[in-house]
């Protein structure tokens, strides 16, 4: 089930609230500037369906989105715990750090926890299969996808190749709770 943790700064150790109502957690996102909806898809997704499969399962929804946001790249990333590399790939985004464009993701399986760092609040939000966020560009967060991945993504860009974390330099991330397996 989505969830959203908010916290104080000061207190990684017990949330102010917990939300699990898509439409809480929604309201409460979007006074923070930040996009989350639920997709369902067009047509059925088998395991193992490529990236055209996948988004094209998606494509009323992808084409709105890119439309509204001036995105103009999609792909899709898998990850699964068999990967070799899932170590160094979860290592990758736990620290703290911000995006010059949006950081747009939707879960067509599995599941993740986008941490995000507004102001003196940490939201902690977990995303599972069928959730979209999207998070403005210069938002300091962080993003697990715990010891044992499993999820796949569609991914939206504005421009791909300036797509890089700028790391903040922060410790914070460590303080708050990780995405239990």
């Amino acid at each position: 089930m989505s969830s959203l943790s908010v916290y104080h700064v000061s207190s990684p150790e017990l949330p102010n609230k917990v939300l699990t109502h898509l439409e809480d957690i929604a309201s409460t996102l979007a006074e923070q500037g930040v996009h989350f909806d639920r997709w369902q898809a067009g047509a059925p997704i088998q395991p193992g369906a490529s990236q055209e499969q996948v988004i094209n399962a998606y494509r009323p929804q992808i084409d709105r989105l890119m439309s509204e946001g001036g995105y103009v790249a999609v792909d899709v990333i898998s990850l699964n715990s068999d990967h070799p590399q899932k170590a160094e790939l979860r290592a990758k985004f736990l620290d703290e750090h911000r995006h010059a464009e949006d950081e747009v993701r939707f879960f067509v399986a599995g599941r993740g926890l986008f941490t995000l760092h507004i102001e003196d609040y940490i939201y902690a939000v977990l995303c599972e299969k069928n959730d979209l966020i999207s998070v403005p560009a210069g938002t300091r967060h962080w993003f697990d996808m715990g010891e044992h991945p499993h999820f796949v993504a569609i991914r939206l860009f504005k421009n791909p190749e300036g797509w890089v974390a700028d790391f903040t330099g922060e410790d914070i991330a460590n303080r708050f709770p990780r995405l239990e397996d």
